[in-house]
């Protein structure tokens, strides 16, 4: 047998010796063992695969944009800038959106139990776990006190006042409007809420969290403070070398 031969024997060996090893780890059972019954593995798996399934329309929805401007159709170009900057401003919100979904409304507690205390504002730590827990539910669309959430929406404590955004939470109560993909899931997320354990950490701030029956009409506005891009610079054209 030749020197090349036993070195490619050599290397497939290591190779499969290698994979040998990774199975076995693989399904070898975990030191720390997982405690989940098998609705919550249910509701992580399903979760999951919605992300999963967002994901792929998202890149059909990429893919069909690389095909237009593609096309060699006269024309076809301009328009397909047109309908992606018309598509983008609306992921980025930059315009009004309808659909389906909830309202919330934040309030103080009846006087009643509040016992002399004083209420000053929502806990910015409240309302993101609240935000994550509506997105985890399939919400698309979000706006707070009249104020839209996009991708780069801060929710922080400035002074002591709870901002979003630049938006100040001043006054109770406020309303959370929320749009979701359609009545179904809207209605899945009202179910959810109502035995959600947000609320109680809510009531801990003497706050209350009501929710709307699902509503086939939620208006929520278009993001209006001006989008700040750093570290972007416009391309210079060169000529031909």
């Amino acid at each position: 047998m030749s020197n090349q031969a036993k070195i490619y024997i050599t290397v497939i060996t290591v190779i499969i010796g290698f994979m040998v090893a990774v199975q076995f780890k693989t399904v070898h059972e975990p030191a720390t063992r997982d405690t989940r019954d098998i609705w919550e593995l249910r509701e992580t798996l399903s979760n999951e695969m919605k992300l999963q399934s967002r994901l792929l329309e998202e890149i059909r929805l990429h893919d069909k944009r690389i095909n237009d401007y593609a096309s060699e159709i006269e024309g076809s170009k301009e328009q397909a800038l047109k309908q992606t900057l018309e598509q983008l401003k609306k992921e980025t919100g930059l315009t009004e959106v309808e659909g389906p979904g909830i309202v919330l409304t934040i309030d103080s507690i009846d006087k009643a139990l509040l016992l002399g205390q004083r209420v000053n504002s929502v806990s910015p730590m409240n309302l993101k776990r609240l935000i994550n827990e509506l997105n985890m539910y399939g919400a698309k669309d979000i706006s707070i006190d009249g104020e839209r959430l996009i991708n780069t929406t801060v929710i922080r404590d400035i002074n002591g006042e709870t901002k979003v955004g630049t938006h100040s939470l001043k006054t109770l109560p406020f309303h959370i409007h929320i749009i979701t993909e359609n009545l179904g899931v809207a209605e899945k997320m009202y179910n959810r809420m109502q035995i959600s354990t947000i609320k109680d950490d809510f009531f801990i701030d003497n706050l209350k969290v009501d929710i709307s029956k699902p509503n086939k009409s939620v208006v929520i506005p278009a993001y209006v403070d001006p989008i700040k891009i750093h570290s972007l610079y416009p391309v210079e054209e060169k000529g031909d070398s």
